[in-house]
């Protein structure tokens, strides 16, 4: 059984997660943490074989748990699921070795192909003392490939058109809709909500239900604080 420990703020992902680990033969959840601090905790005490890391947690960025991972459990392996694609989140896990990098949000289809191809490259790297050249590339090939799925963005949202958004939501104190970002930065009503919805299921702004005079709810967005 490969230990793996969930971190993960947001206790409803970490719970989806756990019960999508428990479909999965070969893999045992052994405990769950949704903040740093606790994640240093269980990385200490269980030094777990496996790691799916957030990277918004409230009082770090996961990122910053990856040199405390290597010098308490260097033998602990990464996988990322976060909503996080900024490049530069990105290169610290591929330059820090992480297996895969999974963005939010995933089908079990998704997290089960991750899982199962970390565990087929760990029982490779188990089986015998040396590997040949094929089995070699598969490894390194797998990897490559893994990334290259997920690369910096998810489908359907371009960086460039994602700068812009997030220059107008920072220009924003008081909230803007998605309406009002689509007349400001040129696009329909539902293309610019997508944008806000992925910035916020990533944490990079917040949103909030407001009712209007007339009682009609409106939902605005506000820079992440």
């Amino acid at each position: 059984m490969i230990e793996t420990l969930i971190i993960e703020d947001d206790k409803r992902i970490a719970d989806i997660h756990k019960r999508f680990i428990e479909r999965i033969p070969g893999f045992q959840v052994v405990g769950a943490a949704h903040n740093g601090d606790e994640a240093k905790d269980w990385i200490q005490v269980l030094k777990p074989q496996l790691i799916l890391l957030d990277v918004f947690l409230p009082d770090m960025k996961g990122t910053d748990l990856l040199p405390y991972i290597k010098l308490e459990s260097p033998e602990s392996d990464i996988i990322f699921i976060t909503a996080a694609s900024e490049t530069s989140i990105v290169k610290k896990a591929f330059r820090a070795g992480v297996s895969d990098y999974m963005l939010k949000p995933l089908t079990f289809d998704r997290f089960q192909k991750s899982l199962l191809d970390y565990q087929s490259k760990r029982v490779s790297l188990e089986k015998s003392d040396s590997l040949d050249e094929q089995s070699i590339e598969q490894l390194w090939n797998k990897n490559a490939e893994s990334y290259m799925e997920q690369v910096v963005t998810p489908k359907g949202i371009d960086p460039s058109t994602m700068i812009k958004i997030k220059e107008k939501l920072n220009d924003s104190p008081n909230g803007i809709t998605a309406e009002e970002m689509g007349i400001a930065c040129g696009m329909s009503r539902s293309t610019a909500r997508r944008y806000l919805e992925h910035l916020t299921a990533g944490q990079a702004a917040r949103a909030e239900l407001l009712y209007g005079t007339i009682g009609r709810p409106e939902r605005r967005y506000f820079p992440a604080q």
